[in-house]
């Protein structure tokens, strides 16, 4: 009862705040202090007793009391610090104090107006108060103070005796890191109700830092000063804090005692924990945008200065710190693809998405970490859920920013050697994936999956596909053995690409055909011993390779090419897959091969994976979040020939660009709970906010996929037409040599055999295979050319975009940021 009560007097006093034309004195204590002293309200009741047309109209109607109101609050969390934060009371009114803060916060983001009231100094005449300090300052400085608390957020480790009594203004903070791991020893004992504050606490500084959401793309580059200050040098708990955060991370084990459903009987009060500590880590990790960004000048100079975060993450450098971060992100991102015969047993993370994105700016910025995971096979431990959530991921429209962000980081891996050549261990199929059933190595795992999502994903993937055949053509030269069914999922893509009304269908469609035969010619010249599959496939297929020769050139045969297709120019993956080509310049036995291998391929496709279900389409009622245009192959690629050889590489085939009208990017939707209403078609998406023509949107009704023209780039490559220049200019470039060579060798040798022996068992012809050679037979090798991530302001700003998308979608509970008016990215019901 008295609860209600103090929650009547609570909301008592936000409708006498916001009462229009009713100034409220900034010396009346009694009445400021009914918002955080006289009750113990929850952050849900927080959030129901203070609603966003209030804020709205407060903000309006009664600035004054607006900015009394955040003072106040900000000036009661710094008494708190000054008090060492000692009493129940006390330690209350902080709490109050920050549900309040964070409630109001996103409200004052939005309105450009208001934009700098944090940083515009402190009113003069208040007693105790440095007047050149900002707001924001003094509310930063209390936070982190308050989360090294003792006997509030952190144990006390002093004894007992009149020295007990610690002042928190000068407490050591490193003496009282979370968790043992990277740079610190003890593992503190575990309280969850100090979890619970820790929590509470980081949740209002992520509220501080989302200023960026409220700017618009092209600024999103901006200095955020929230983000500055608190990673500089200004805040004495910087080093404490990424430690604390790092390894609350990278210690937590869901799994625990690993009593099956444990997490049904106990409140895990780290997971929270963990995972806000995880969107704190890769907010602050972003970019230095402090430094080399034209914009620094308009800001003070004082309040800037470099990003200690990413300084102390590049400084890692030991082997266990190393292994101890590794280990942990591996065990999170493999926790949803734990299996047991007990449905349910075993707990869920769902912060994966964040995890790939602090995984990819580990990379990104300390390489001696990135050679470390490629020193061993743990690489794969990272492979494998990522390809397992790009496989489960491909029919979900509201999940493309996962698939890119899977398909960069695998791109930033494939650069290096090491991880072609971890490739080759063999796989035990653990997850279950509906791919075919096969015997062989991570690399098949990894073209089958590829094959899956070119065939079968939704039609806004395919600005990946240059990307996903990249990744391919880096790690080929290194594949020591490839199964039969990937051997038949490469051959099936080539079929599928060079079909002739898909070569002629838009300007940079040959390039796919180009990096499929790299792949090729790759493994014929580097690895041709053990990839006996392959070769035999090639054999099998070369009805393929024939028609590639003699694509017609002549405008006539152009346009009957044309008006053979039977789907729409830049058609969905899956019907460019489904449709074969009809075979071209081949003999009868060609064809009569051709319709067996579509036999065995059938075959192969039947058996999935034991536990496997299909990809489902995004659910009705879920929310996605728009991003950025991704930037073009060419931007985020370097070339780097393995043999140094210069003078050959220009025989490369071209960099391809990635499309640069790709629709609507989307961040998974934890089957959003924010959502209100479950509508089962899309409800029409309102138009880009403020100047950023990047963000349009594709409405699609749900059990369709439809691609919307973005931009007069999309329209003109609609209505494009193919040249018989334009074909020669390219056709004669197509690097067929190699496998033409292998052809002409081979085919007679094995139809030889064929006659000779009367072999109709394909296993006889393969063992032949293995034991021949091309070895002074085939033309001179060409140099290995890895095409290398570079870092460059295109992905930059997409990870923000990403990042923030992600952050917004999974923080429902309170739905800190719903319904305000978000500027970086659109919200749209699916």
């Amino acid at each position: 009862m008295g609860n209600t009560d103090t929650k009547l007097v609570f909301r008592k006093a936000i409708v006498q705040l916001t009462t229009k034309n009713q100034k409220i004195d900034a010396t009346d204590d009694a009445f400021w202090d009914q918002f955080w002293s006289e009750h113990s309200t929850n952050v849900q009741d927080v959030f129901a007793l203070v609603p966003p047309n209030e804020i709205r109209t407060l903000r309006q109607d009664n600035p004054t009391n607006l900015a009394t109101l955040l003072y106040k609050a900000t000036e009661r969390l710094v008494r708190a610090v000054d008090n060492s934060c000692r009493t129940q009371a006390e330690q209350q009114i902080v709490l109050n104090c920050v549900r309040l803060l964070q409630r109001i916060l996103p409200y004052i983001f939005e309105d450009s107006e208001w934009k700098n009231f944090f940083w515009s100094q402190l009113p003069s005449g208040n007693a105790g108060d440095d007047t050149s300090t900002p707001l924001a300052q003094s509310l930063l400085n209390a936070i982190c103070d308050l989360l090294f608390c003792p006997d509030f957020t952190v144990v006390a480790t002093r004894r007992a005796g009149p020295d007990k009594a610690e002042e928190l203004t000068n407490i050591d903070s490193c003496e009282y890191i979370w968790e043992a791991g990277v740079g610190f020893a003890q593992s503190p004992p575990k309280h969850s109700h100090m979890e619970s504050r820790r929590t509470e606490l980081l949740k209002l500084l992520l509220t501080c830092f989302s200023e960026t959401m409220y700017r618009a793309p092209s600024t999103s580059e901006e200095p955020n000063k929230w983000i500055a200050h608190f990673t500089s040098a200004e805040n004495r708990h910087a080093l404490p804090l990424f430690t604390s955060l790092l390894n609350t991370v990278c210690a937590y084990d869901p799994v625990g005692f690993g009593v099956p459903y444990n997490h049904l009987l106990f409140t895990d009060s780290m997971e929270p924990l963990v995972e806000v500590c995880l969107q704190m880590l890769i907010v602050t990790l972003d970019h230095d945008m402090t430094l080399n960004s034209p914009t620094t000048a308009a800001y003070d100079e004082t309040t800037l200065g470099d990003n200690l975060f990413i300084n102390y993450l590049s400084r890692v450098h030991r082997d266990e710190d190393f292994d101890f971060i590794l280990r942990g992100i591996t065990r999170l991102l493999n926790n949803p693809l734990v299996q047991s015969y007990l449905p349910n047993s075993t707990k869920r993370l769902h912060c994966h998405q964040e995890l790939l994105v602090f995984f990819w700016k580990i990379c990104d910025y300390n390489k001696k970490f990135l050679y470390f995971v490629l020193k061993s096979s743990d690489v794969l431990d990272v492979l494998v859920p990522i390809l397992y959530h790009l496989n489960d991921s491909r029919a979900d429209q509201s999940r493309v920013g996962l698939m890119h962000i899977g398909v960069f980081i695998l791109l930033l891996l494939s650069g290096e050697r090491n991880f072609g050549v971890r490739l080759n261990k063999p796989y035990t199929a653990t997850v279950p994936m509906d791919i075919p059933v096969f015997t062989g190595t991570h690399a098949d795992l990894l073209v089958t999956v590829f094959h899956k999502i070119i065939a079968t994903g939704h039609q806004r993937l395919q600005p990946l596909f240059d990307c996903l055949l990249t990744i391919l053509v880096n790690v080929s030269p290194y594949l020591k053995t490839l199964s039969m069914v990937a051997s038949i999922k490469l051959l099936h893509l080539l079929e599928a690409f060079s079909t002739p009304w898909f070569l002629y269908s838009a300007p940079d469609n040959h390039h796919l055909v180009f990096f499929l035969l790299e792949i090729f010619n790759n493994i014929i010249q580097y690895q041709f011993d053990g990839n006996s599959n392959l070769v035999y496939t090639i054999i099998r297929k070369r009805h393929v390779f024939h028609a590639l020769a003699n694509l017609p050139s002549d405008m006539s045969g152009i346009s009957r090419c044309l008006s053979n297709r039977k789907v729409p120019r830049r058609a969905a993956p899956a019907a460019i897959v489904a449709t074969k080509a009809p075979p071209q310049d081949a003999d009868e036995e060609d064809e009569g091969e051709s319709e067996e291998d579509n036999k065995s391929d059938t075959i192969v496709e039947e058996e999935s994976m034991e536990g496997s279900k299909p990809a489902q389409p995004a659910e009705p009622g879920t929310l996605k979040v728009s991003l950025l245009d991704t930037p073009a192959l060419g931007q985020m690629t370097e070339r780097e020939s393995a043999h140094m050889s210069s003078s050959q590489s220009q025989e490369a085939p071209p960099l391809c660009d990635i499309s640069s009208t790709l629709s609507t990017l989307s961040c998974e939707d934890e089957k959003s709970e924010v959502s209100s209403t479950k509508s089962q078609t899309t409800s029409p998406a309102t138009s880009p906010k403020g100047p950023a023509p990047a963000l349009k949107r594709a409405v699609a009704q749900r059990g369709s996929i439809r691609v919307t023209a973005t931009s007069g780039a999309g329209s003109a490559a609609h209505v494009w037409t193919p040249t018989p220049e334009w074909v020669a200019s390219w056709r004669a470039k197509l690097p067929l040599q190699t496998i033409m060579r292998l052809l002409q060798v081979l085919v007679p040798q094995v139809e030889k055999i064929c006659i000779d022996k009367g072999l109709t068992d394909e296993s006889e012809i393969l063992k032949f295979l293995q034991h021949g050679t091309l070895v002074g037979l085939l033309p001179v090798p060409h140099p290995i050319l890895i095409r290398k991530y570079q870092a460059n302001s295109g992905t930059t700003a997409w990870f923000r975009t990403y990042m923030w998308g992600v952050i917004y979608l999974r923080n429902i509970e309170p739905a800190i940021w719903y319904d305000t008016d978000v500027k970086l990215f659109e919200i749209q019901r699916v």
